[in-house]
């Protein structure tokens, strides 16, 4: 079985992405689980600043050596961000998956929320999986 890391205070999805409420701004990535899945991540194509995303919408796509995968929104809100060090190293969604954002969505619908997994229900989709 394989062993994922997953943290407190992230809400997550069945497709190993995670979203992270700071205040009023939702912050997405993807999960220790997803990143060792892809292995080396070599692109991110992300949204526009201003895109207005809808839950289990497209938020682009990540590449790796392996494969190339949408991401998906965890939550809706409008794009206020996209972290634009991953053009030149996307490989640090690797080095440290709940670190590396990647999009910073505002005016967020919070009652999204209770339709994600917390971190024990998390852990225990992921055990289930090999």
């Amino acid at each position: 079985m394989a062993v994922t890391e997953a943290q407190d205070g992230y809400y997550y999805t069945e497709k190993h992405e995670w979203v992270k409420i700071e205040g009023d701004i939702a912050l997405i990535g993807i999960t220790d689980f997803a990143q060792n899945a892809l292995g080396d991540i070599v692109f991110i194509d992300l949204p526009k600043v201003g895109k207005q995303i809808s839950k289990n919408d497209s938020l682009g796509t990540i590449e790796s050596v392996k494969a190339a995968e949408d991401l998906y929104s965890p939550i809706s809100g409008e794009v206020v961000e996209t972290n634009g060090s991953l053009g030149s190293n996307p490989a640090a969604v690797n080095a440290e998956p709940f670190v590396t954002w990647m999009v910073k969505l505002k005016n967020i619908q919070t009652n999204e929320l209770s339709s994600l997994l917390n971190v024990s229900q998390y852990k225990e989709y992921v055990s289930k999986l090999d």
